[in-house]
């Protein structure tokens, strides 16, 4: 490794399917995700989940890019402290609406009703349950992208893949290509007092092929993957071991 390994970008994602937001820090807490990451989902029809006994569902239940490409044309922004959504279209606010309340949550549902009419199975509804994260796994992880793995990947199709197709949290630079893979059941420190064990590689599915930029589906590269490789893997899942404050630039290594 020419240059230290170091975080280029945190991102999250506080309605799963929608806008990433970017970070310039944040804190990782043992056993939790980025703070507010995947805190709300969207139904897509009755999915049987329970807000007072929050539980973990497959993404098809809510949603998400892998099948409903459009949400990628939306820009979306989440407020923290006001729990409000603000959801663009075309440069313009379609709607805004405060997540925690009936009316905030039904302005947001309409819209959804309306913008996705043709996908639906159901009434979309905003869910939220108290200390869950709607992420792909059932474990509180998060996610790690090695940007010289992106660009291997860009050679092998012979296009740009834009990074935030995979929709990570951490982004690191300075990785050899695919050395993430490596540092399975190995811990990494992470700034100055951050410790996270790397558990498990990210099995890729057709939400990688759609550009974020436009939402449209130019790319086939889960099977890319596995016709050159024999697998569909690209980033990995990482508990918080230890707790700490992360920003972008800090120092990434491998215990």
């Amino acid at each position: 490794m020419s240059q230290p390994p170091r975080i280029d970008a945190i991102y999250r994602y506080p309605v799963k399917g929608l806008s990433p937001q970017p970070l310039a820090h944040t804190h990782l807490a043992i056993g939790a995700t980025l703070p507010a990451d995947r805190l709300y989902a969207i139904e897509n029809g009755p999915s049987g989940f329970d807000p007072a006994a929050p539980a973990y569902f497959p993404k098809i239940r809510f949603l998400m890019l892998m099948r409903n490409e459009r949400l990628a044309a939306l820009r979306t922004d989440f407020d923290e402290a006001s729990h409000t959504l603000v959801v663009r279209t075309d440069g313009r606010e379609a709607v805004r609406g405060d997540l925690r309340s009936p009316t905030g949550r039904a302005a947001i549902e309409q819209f959804f009703a309306d913008y996705c009419a043709n996908e639906l199975r159901g009434p979309p509804k905003v869910l939220y349950g108290q200390g869950h994260s709607f992420s792909d796994v059932a474990r509180k992880v998060v996610s790690i992208i090695n940007l010289a793995s992106l660009a291997a990947l860009e050679s092998l199709v012979g296009a740009p893949v834009h990074p935030l197709r995979f929709r990570g949290n951490l982004y690191v630079a300075n990785w050899p290509a695919w050395w993430e893979f490596d540092v399975i059941g190995r811990e990494l420190n992470v700034g100055k007092s951050a410790r996270l064990r790397a558990i498990k590689r990210i099995e890729r599915c057709a939400a990688t092929d759609v550009d974020p930029d436009t939402g449209i589906r130019n790319l086939t590269l889960p099977r890319e993957l596995m016709h050159s490789f024999g697998h569909t893997d690209c980033g990995i899942y990482a508990e918080v071991v230890e707790a700490g404050d992360i920003a972008v630039g800090d120092a990434v290594t491998a215990g």
